[in-house]
């Protein structure tokens, strides 16, 4: 295959003109015909050649030019998709200490390869057919076991898959919010949450995240003034401060919630970080007024996409009919499986300890680093790969970010968080994304250009 593909890009075979016969290639080359049959079948799916009955194989064109990814504009507005475009379209030799993922070397990957190899004797419908419309009931039994083991009681029939935790968000604002109604998030907050409520139209308005929860004051404060509809919060490890809910802030939460019926949104992403489980709206609620939204991005696989919902029995009902119309069945039920697979294996329990204890130590190690930089982190988590800092004094971070970026290191600044635009000196460091020894050299003179 290689030796046709390098002819035709060097022109030795032009368009039309007809392959060597599969007897001569195989006698030149030294393999059997059938090696050059299967060969040539596979340029022809390409759309490379062409099989013509009686008359052999014949090429159909040159190969188009190879061309470079088309990256996202360096100079462009410094907002919450700047980080997402920068992470998510930058080659391989780009670092990224401000991506929301673990690098590829961290996950799992013999434990997602027995899961895939288990897929060759699935059942063909398993490969073919569209997903059930709450997705696979193996996968939301399994969810409802870990579920029950928090203290969170709840049927398979109450959870509901995704293609995303970013579709589970998706859809609980098509199904509650309307355009116009108002939203509460905390700030600083998951940037993507702000990306996702402005196309559905809504008023966004924030609370100042603290240590053990938002703040309570401008929180009930918030609720009375502004009577949003929903408020959507990460309750383990927050995302980006790696704040962690305190008993008492989340009883005044719940409380505040039920006195002026706003339902809340509960992101537990990050629970499997967690060395141990901290306090859950959704477990303390039971779902009356909570709604418990999750995927597996961030501990199994991105590539593998999927997410859920827990939620009241009638939600979950007419939030099926949603999925139904925007994504005609549930998620993959390939992904679906390959998830459940993994998910139940042994070894993927080993493998999220051993993260843990890894992750503790990058982050102290990270810590140190940073502070030598004059960059001290706001709070000790308890657990994940984030670390939200301050600058020193007079650094911008968007300037510390467009000046990272020409070395090729992307940063995620503060105001990306932050629906109020206080947070100009803060950054979030993704220490599992931190190994490389340059960075420490290329961060001082970004300080330094930020400065200038």
């Amino acid at each position: 295959m290689e030796l046709v593909r390098r002819r035709v890009a060097t022109r030795a075979l032009a368009p039309g003109e007809k392959l060597p016969s599969i007897r001569g290639l195989a006698a030149s080359m030294g393999v059997s015909p059938s090696t050059v049959v299967e060969a040539y079948d596979r340029l022809a799916a390409e759309g490379l050649i062409r099989s013509r009955p009686g008359s052999g194989f014949t090429v159909v064109g040159s190969l188009p030019l190879a061309l470079a990814e088309v990256a996202p504009p360096v100079d462009r507005a410094v907002d919450p998709f700047w980080v997402s475009r920068q992470s998510l379209d930058g080659g391989p030799d780009m670092l990224r200490p401000g991506c929301g993922w673990l690098p590829a070397a961290w996950m799992p990957h013999a434990t997602l390869r027995r899961a895939v190899r288990t897929l060759a004797k699935a059942d063909d419908a398993l490969l073919t057919d569209y997903g059930a419309t709450r997705g696979s009931l193996a996968l939301r039994g399994f969810l409802a076991r870990q579920f029950a083991g928090e203290g969170l009681e709840v049927g398979a029939e109450q959870i509901l898959l995704t293609a995303s935790g970013t579709q589970a968000v998706d859809l609980i604002g098509r199904l509650l919010l309307q355009p116009g109604d108002t939203v509460l998030l905390d700030d600083p907050c998951y940037f993507n949450f702000q990306a996702l409520l402005r196309a559905h139209r809504v008023k966004i308005v924030s609370v100042p995240m603290t240590p053990t929860g938002p703040d309570m004051a401008l929180f009930a404060q918030a609720l009375a003034v502004h009577r949003p509809r929903l408020y959507i919060t990460n309750a383990a490890i927050h995302n980006p401060t790696g704040a962690t809910l305190s008993p008492q802030a989340a009883h005044r939460v719940l409380t505040l919630a039920a006195a002026h019926d706003v339902t809340i949104v509960e992101d537990d992403i990050f629970a499997e970080f967690e060395p141990e489980p901290s306090p859950r709206l959704a477990v303390l609620d039971g779902l009356a007024r909570v709604i418990r939204i999750g995927s597996f991005s961030k501990t199994l696989s991105a590539s593998v996409r999927c997410g859920y919902i827990a939620a009241r029995a009638d939600w979950i009902e007419a939030l099926i009919d949603l999925q139904v119309a925007t994504n005609f069945g549930g998620p993959s039920p390939i992904a679906s499986e390959i998830v459940f697979r993994a998910m139940t294996d042994g070894n993927f329990r080993k493998h999220l300890g051993a993260l843990r204890t890894r992750l503790a130590k990058k982050r102290r190690e990270v810590s140190g680093m940073l502070e030598a930089l004059g960059i001290r982190p706001w709070l000790e988590p308890r657990g994940g790969f984030y670390l939200w800092c301050c600058l020193p004094d007079g650094c911008d971070a968007a300037k510390l970010a467009q000046a990272a970026l020409r070395e090729k290191v992307v940063l995620a600044p503060g105001n990306v968080f932050s629906i109020a635009q206080t947070a100009g000196n803060w950054m979030r460091f993704n220490v599992a994304q931190m190994s490389d020894p340059d960075l420490p050299a290329i961060l001082r003179r970004a300080l330094k250009s930020a400065a200038d």
